[in-house]
Formats: structure tokens, sequence, C-alpha cells
């Protein structure tokens, strides 16, 4: 076995990589769980690009949608389980992504020389959310049909160019096949385009900064502090992490297979208590409270200005808490994530009871 582990090395060059690898140190201290989570979520989306490869096999998007996923889900061999694989990886990714996001945040690893990784994370964050909206409508059921139109009106919201982003993005006036069509490809050419690159410059990024250490971590002498070598000790601990990733997510889609509805029909009421997926839960339900509070387009405008105001503070923070500039600007960048925490839970649960 070493003969063959060094006759791969030697012929792909990978002495400097092993070396390199062998070499970095990643910090062990009460917050290092947290490091893990950027891990998972690109775990579960690697399982998504294997089980979507499967999906594309027998999916037809356009009138076919509903009837290719009807098939895919109860006459092809194990095709509910790719299905449910694939949709429960999606949820675990956001949710992975979210905790990561977070978890940086609250360490302040945005700071110098990390504000690039931040905004790339802060892109992926925005990249992934499109890959579950625009995946979600694929199946053409009554309640991907409704959903997608309640979360088009947040879009379409936006202050002037709202109508015609929507209008773009359903092909039309109203959500058709050519919709799903659209989002197909937005959802299997578009975004992959888009996103793998960001990813491969995250990565890259946080292998040449390595990972960031908490205040109360940097405030002790260097002596004091502990680490671990990434390879292998750091990088065993991380594949433990993406074995229980997948074993939670195999448990979730062996007994709660996704279902599947009736046909989408435009003509039928919208189910009772439609509401978009549980990550756009949040903007959903702020934006209703804000149209309860000021009816009509001036709620409307009013709530995607404060939504736009307050993703731009969110996404310029390592230019405001800057090391440098003393403690009661890293007093208020925490507030400040900590009430955008507040309302992401609090709106989404007062979405989810209101529904019920």
């Amino acid at each position: 076995m070493a003969k063959v582990s060094t006759y791969i090395v030697e012929r792909l060059g990978l002495q400097d990589t092993l070396q390199y690898a062998s070499q970095k140190a990643v910090p062990q201290h009460k917050h290092s769980f947290w490091y893990f989570w950027g891990g998972i979520s690109l775990f579960s989306f690697l399982i998504q690009v294997v089980t979507g490869i499967l999906l594309m096999v027998y999916y037809r998007p356009g009138p076919e949608a509903h009837e290719s996923v009807r098939q895919i889900t109860y006459q092809m061999n194990f095709g509910w389980l790719i299905r449910s694989t694939h949709n429960w990886a999606a949820s675990i990714f956001i949710v992975s992504i979210f905790v990561h996001m977070f978890s940086v945040y609250f360490m302040k690893a945005y700071r110098k020389p990390r504000e690039f990784l931040w905004l790339s994370g802060v892109v992926l964050l925005l990249l992934g959310l499109t890959f579950g909206f625009s995946g979600y409508l694929l199946p053409m059921d009554m309640l991907s049909y409704f959903a997608t139109k309640v979360g088009l009106e947040i879009p379409k919201s936006l202050p002037f160019i709202g109508p015609a982003v929507a209008d773009i993005l359903r092909g039309g006036i109203d959500v058709t096949e050519f919709t799903v069509q659209r989002f197909f490809a937005l959802h299997t050419v578009i975004l992959p385009m888009v996103f793998i690159p960001f990813l491969l410059a995250h990565l890259w990024m946080v292998q040449k900064h390595g990972n960031s250490l908490p205040e109360s971590e940097e405030a002790k002498p260097e002596t004091d502090r502990k680490s671990i070598p990434f390879f292998p000790n750091f990088l065993m601990q991380d594949l433990a992490m993406w074995l229980i990733a997948l074993n939670v997510i195999a448990l979730l889609a062996a007994m709660f297979p996704w279902q599947l509805g009736e046909p989408a029909d435009p003509l039928k009421p919208a189910p009772v208590g439609i509401h978009p997926e549980w990550y756009f839960m949040s903007p959903f339900q702020t934006l209703k409270l804000i149209g309860k509070l000021i009816p009509g387009a001036a709620g409307e405008v009013i709530g995607m200005s404060v939504f736009t105001l307050g993703m731009v503070l969110w996404i310029l923070i390592p230019f405001y808490d800057v090391k440098s500039k003393g403690a009661q600007r890293a007093k208020r960048a925490t507030y400040f994530g900590l009430l955008a925490l507040f309302i992401l839970v609090g709106t989404s649960a007062w979405g989810y009871l209101g529904v019920q």
C-alpha cells in the first residue's frame, strides 16, 4: 500500500501539496466546532451535484415536468431516494451556510486580511438561495407552482426594476411551462457556471489565510494557544463530520421522502397556508407585516428598501468593524449581528406559526 501511495504521489507531483498540508495547523479551542460548518456545506453541495446529475437523466423540463418527476419518484428504481436525498441535501446546504456565516460573523473572521473571503461567502449564500428557489419549481406540482408565485412577489417588489425582473424570470406574466424551462436552465447551467468559480476562489482564500482566531484566543500569548496539524488530524475530523452529515441526510431522505403533489393547475385555488420555502420565510413574513402596517405599493417599496439597506450593511461589515478602529465598532457590529439573527429566526418562526 505504501508503494502504491508513493507511486501516485511521485507521478502526480503531490510532494509539495502534502508538505504544505502537513505543515498547515488548525487552531484548537472551545469554538473549534464552528470550523466544520464550511466543510459540511461543501459536502452537501457535492451530494447535490451527484444526485442532480442522476435526476437530469430522466427529468424533462417544460410541459412534461410533473410527469417526469412522477416517473422518477414512483417508477424508477430508487428514484424517490435520489430525489429525496437531493432535496434534503439542499436544505442541509442552506442551514450549514447560515451557521457558517454567523459563526464567521461572531468570531469576527471577516476582518483584515479576510475581507474578500467574507464577500465571496455572501455571494455563495445568495447563489445558494437562488439554487433553492429555482429548483423548487421544477416538479411543477400545486405547492411548487403557488409557492413560486408567492416567492416571485419578493423580486417583484424591488423598486423600479421589480416587475421587469419578475417577468424575465417567469418568461411572461404568469408561471407556466416556459418558467420551468427557464428555471431549469438557471438551476443546471447558469448558476453552476457562476457558483463554481466563486467556490474555488473562496476555498483558495481559506487555504491562503487559514482559520481565524476568536478574540478570546487572540488575547492569549502564542505559547498558550493550541493547534493540530491539518493533515491528517483535522482532515480526519472533517471527514468524520461529513460522514455524520451523510447519515443525517440519508436518514431524513428515508424517513421523510420528498412528496409530489398533483399537477399545477392555475384555475384551482391555492393550497391553504401557501408560503415559500423555509429559507425565504423571513423576508416573506417581514414584507407581509410591513404590508399590513403600510398597505399598498408604499409598503412594498419601504419593505424592500429596508431589506436592501440591511443587506448592504451586512455585506460591508468588514469595512466598518476594523480592528484598529476600537472596541465600540466591534460592539455595534456584534449587536447588529444579534439583531439580524433575532429577526431571521423570529420572523421565520412567526411565519410558520401563522400558517398553522
